[in-house]
């Protein structure tokens, strides 16, 4: 899947106002920089607070994109860039689904929240996003249950542009202390497993639109 996203570079996000919750960052950024697995810290928006080189190192090959770069906002990531499934491996079903079910709970939860509008407002300008978000997810969350929204351990599989790692699968860690939590933080680890075998890579074209398998296609 690829999709362009309409809205402007989120603005920068605000710092901690509190000097302690400043230096509880930075001293948390040490700790994050020591984790071997891609590593991230987000907001309630998916705006990247924190995040170590094990995640710059697996989106190091995705073009520049102005709004949906993954070390700005991760979720517009998985949505908009048309680099996303050359990472995210199984993109629609392990990444793109899972991270709108958790995406339409949080405008349930944030509804007036300027920056969830605004990916909002993208998705509704993108006809194949939109049918997914109206259509497609209500179905796929009645499928798969209330794990859609959850997700702590889940296994998923992606690509890493180093080839000691290559086509594999990490499971997704949730460890959010309580600091962080307060500070309206989750933190999120990629923990990847040994290489799988090598299968074959069905690459779409780039910078183009799919449909998504979820919503029925239009007829001819």
């Amino acid at each position: 899947m690829a999709y362009q996203a309409g809205g402007q570079r989120p603005a920068p996000r605000p710092v901690p106002e509190s000097l302690e919750a400043q230096a509880y960052l930075q001293d948390y950024a040490t700790l994050l920089e020591a984790v071997p697995f891609p590593s991230v810290v987000l907001d309630h928006r998916w705006d990247v607070v924190l995040s170590n080189n094990a995640f710059a190192s697996l989106f190091r090959e995705v073009s520049p994109h102005p709004t949906a770069m993954p070390g700005d906002n991760f979720l517009r990531f998985v949505l908009f860039h048309p680099d996303a499934g050359t990472v995210l491996g199984e993109h629609e079903s392990s990444w793109c689904l899972p991270m709108l079910a958790r995406f339409a709970a949080a405008v349930e939860r944030y509804g007036h929240d300027h920056g969830l509008q605004s990916i909002r407002r993208d998705i509704a300008q993108d006809p194949i996003m939109e049918a997914a978000y109206r259509q497609g997810l209500p179905h796929w969350i009645r499928a798969v249950g209330e794990q859609a929204v959850a997700h702590d351990g889940a296994v998923r599989p992606l690509t890493h542009p180093d080839p000691r790692w290559g086509a594999t699968d990490c499971r997704v860690v949730d460890e959010t202390p309580r600091t962080l939590q307060d500070m309206g933080y989750t933190r999120m680890t990629l923990v990847l497993r040994e290489t799988r075998p090598a299968r074959p890579r069905a690459r779409k074209p780039r910078h183009t639109a799919a449909h998504l398998r979820v919503v029925p296609a239009p007829e001819a």
